[in-house]
């Protein structure tokens, strides 16, 4: 069984219809799927009786009064029937085509996402038709805009594999980067399911922080998340992850000319005793593409590093 678990804005005006939708995608997948609802915003518990959902009303906040990643991860983990975990940002729209990787993973532990498509929804949708797919999916390809290796609005994890998170907000830019750094330090697989896997957010104002869009994804709040988190270079997205899921099954992710520099950095934050190497070979492919390996002033510079 997969468990989902999301912690809800307030069910009102257009947050309110948009995670509507997602929930009843999230049940449209089967009875394979449970659905657990976080928090007490006002609201939850009306649409959790509804949908006759398990809902969780308490969760630990932090000093901005925001609801904590660990505090989410380890009631759910704790609560949760299934043995797998999904943690769903609570306006994603789910398909059936997330279930496809998880029959094929090989790994006892790994960490599974994909980049989420945007889409302008402004209505409660049908879920009871069985074209619902496909019909959703003519609209996503007709007008739907990929957000790119940071939008990871979902993450898929075996259950009890994140124990003692650090109490980020959750909802706020920096957490969700940093569990693909600690994953990658762990040498736990990071799959990007992207190329099989069609998740969509539906696309919403910031009315709910009273800072609206920049409370969330910059200010305070977005300050304290990346110190947790141990600063910027601790920031992984997707173009971090180690495998990928492909219509052809699972494949580990190349090296290639357009991602080595990024990787070489990253490898020396996986493994802080490289750091003087990686900087030593991004020196010189620095004189490299400037020309200044062939002259007596680049060699000094490398020599004086």
């Amino acid at each position: 069984m997969l468990t989902i678990f999301a912690i809800p804005k307030s069910f009102v005006g257009h947050i309110g219809i948009i995670q509507r939708n997602a929930i009843k995608s999230w049940l449209a997948l089967g009875k394979s799927v449970e659905v657990l609802l976080l928090g007490d915003e006002t609201g939850i518990a009306a649409v959790a009786a509804e949908f006759n959902l398990r809902h969780i009303p308490s969760l630990d906040r932090n000093k901005f009064n925001t609801p904590t990643v660990s505090s989410a991860f380890e009631i759910a983990q704790n609560e949760a029937h299934g043995s797998t975990m999904a943690y769903v940002n609570a306006d994603i729209i789910l398909t059936s085509s997330l279930l496809k990787p998880l029959g094929s993973i090989p790994f006892k532990k790994f960490l599974i996402s994909c980049q989420r498509i945007d889409l302008e929804v402004t209505e409660e949708l049908d879920f009871g038709s069985p074209d619902w797919e496909s019909r959703l999916q003519d609209w996503v390809a007709a007008s739907g805009k990929p957000m790119g290796p940071t939008g990871m609005d979902c993450f898929i994890f075996p259950k009890g594999m994140y124990q003692h998170l650090p109490p980020f907000g959750i909802g706020r830019a920096g957490w969700d980067t940093w569990l693909i750094y600690w994953t990658r330090r762990q040498r736990i697989p990071v799959i990007d399911a992207t190329p099989v896997a069609t998740i969509i957010h539906q696309n919403h104002d910031y009315s709910h922080h009273r800072d609206g869009k920049e409370g969330v994804h910059g200010g305070p709040e977005m300050a304290w998340n990346i110190e947790l988190a141990g600063g910027w270079d601790h920031i992984f997205t997707l173009e971090d992850a180690t495998w990928i899921f492909t219509a052809a099954g699972l494949k580990k992710s190349a090296w290639t000319k357009n991602n080595y520099l990024r990787r070489l950095q990253k490898l020396s934050e996986l493994h802080p005793r490289l750091k003087p190497v990686v900087k030593l070979i991004l020196l010189w492919v620095q004189l490299l593409q400037k020309g200044l390996h062939k002259s007596a002033a680049g060699f000094r510079r490398l020599l004086h590093y």
